[in-house]
């Protein structure tokens, strides 16, 4: 899995970003909340990203941030949001607002999307408002914020990798990190206290 590029900002379109590593340039499909940040941007730049895989097609999306990145995956992981449709409601509305949509249970909020309708804004109200909420930092610095999320997205990985389910695996994550908020966890130790609570 490609975690993150780092090379030069070759080339720049609103949806799509080409990144020169070491004279080989990827093609990376781009939110518009990432492409505003990259803005005029030349020279070395990070992205992390994601690599879509089906059975026709491999394609890699990039994002500035990880909390772009975690809520493009909590996307996809409802039926029938594809990758495109995730992609389009980032460019739509802001991390926050969509989180915020989803945690009040607005779908109507999501509908001013283009390409989402009622019955689309409803599934991800429905599928996300628990785990998103549940996800919801309590009183950590930026700091704190990211290590936790960098954490809690190589934990799920490492239980995906081991058989679990991506729901088993993030159940498990978050009940294990809720428990933990009071003191430091490593990975390891995170992962071996979700793997004796994950169902797959």
């Amino acid at each position: 899995m490609i975690s993150y590029l780092k090379g030069l900002l070759a080339q720049r379109s609103p949806t799509e970003v080409v990144i020169d590593v070491n004279g080989v340039g990827f093609a990376v499909t781009v939110p518009l909340s990432t492409s505003e940040k990259l803005g005029h941007v030349s020279g070395t730049v990070t992205l992390l990203t994601y690599l879509h895989v089906r059975e026709d097609a491999m394609q890699l999306y990039g994002f500035a941030t990880e909390t772009e990145r975690e809520l493009f995956k909590a996307l996809i992981g409802v039926s029938g949001i594809g990758p495109k449709i995730a992609q389009g409601i980032l460019s739509g509305m802001g991390t926050e607002q969509i989180r915020e949509a989803i945690i009040r249970d607005d779908p109507s909020a999501l509908t001013s999307i283009s390409g989402v309708g009622k019955k689309t804004a409803e599934r991800i109200v429905i599928e996300l408002r628990d785990k998103l909420g549940k996800a919801e930092p309590v009183a950590t610095t930026g700091a704190t914020t990211s290590k936790h999320l960098r954490m809690r997205s190589e934990a799920i990985i490492a239980l995906m990798s081991l058989g679990h389910s991506r729901q088993g695996a993030e159940q498990a994550v978050l009940k294990v990190l809720g428990e933990s908020v009071n003191r430091d966890v490593t990975v390891e130790e995170l992962v071996r206290r979700a793997l004796q609570i994950a169902v797959k």
